[in-house]
């Protein structure tokens, strides 16, 4: 699956088999967000992750973003 560009955002959902393992990505996501100090938005619900980047200084999309989420996609899920 893509990212999705809406609303000056891009944004992904991730299915997992159990709320511990989405748990586990977005501790995961969270790490890297910090290294990055770029933070994304994160809803959490059961079995499912989404995130949604967006440079909220910009007011838009930025390379902070699509940089992101090349790494968040790059983690082992």
């Amino acid at each position: 699956m893509q990212w999705n560009e809406i609303d000056n955002t891009i944004t992904k959902s991730f299915e997992f088999n159990s709320y511990l393992d989405g748990i586990d990505f977005v501790n995961a996501v969270a790490n890297v967000a910090e290294q990055e100090n770029h933070h994304p938005d994160i809803s959490i619900g059961y079995c499912k992750v989404t995130i949604s980047l967006t440079t909220h200084d910009a007011g838009t999309i930025t390379e902070k973003d699509y940089k992101l989420a090349k790494l968040i996609d790059d983690l082992s899920i």
